[in-house]
């Protein structure tokens, strides 16, 4: 079934530790943001809704991401909790990953796509 189901990573999220930063305020992104923006660490942001069937379903992927790159930092930002985030990243669908480098974007996955996502982890990581 691919790399997810058999990689040691897809364990590690379900011990109840997550490697994922959950955002729950403007002033917790502000923090994390001035923390991290002006690094070369890979950002991979999470914008998705409690609500989101395909949010739902691809969160123990990322999750399992989180833990296996530990060469980036993740996020997770609930849209209806702070919206002013999700509108200063122009995000219009559910799930939309945002990734930055240096605090520029340098690529975006909108949907549950797992696959890609992954891979365009991999490329940024590497670069």
């Amino acid at each position: 079934m691919g790399s997810f189901f058999s990689s040691p990573a897809a364990y590690a999220a379900d011990d109840g530790v997550s490697a994922v930063i959950a955002v729950h305020s403007v002033g917790e992104w502000t923090q994390n943001w001035e923390s991290h923006s002006q690094t070369n660490k890979l950002m991979v942001i999470d914008f998705s809704a409690s609500w989101c069937g395909p949010c739902r379903f691809v969160e123990p992927a990322f999750k399992a991401m989180a833990a296996q790159y530990s060469d980036a930092v993740f996020f997770k930002i609930d849209v209806d909790e702070i919206p002013e985030v999700s509108k200063q990243w122009k995000v219009q669908a559910m799930p939309t990953f945002v990734l930055v480098k240096g605090g520029q974007e340098v690529g975006r996955i909108v949907g549950a796509k797992k696959d890609e996502l992954e891979k365009r982890i991999q490329e940024q990581i590497s670069t």
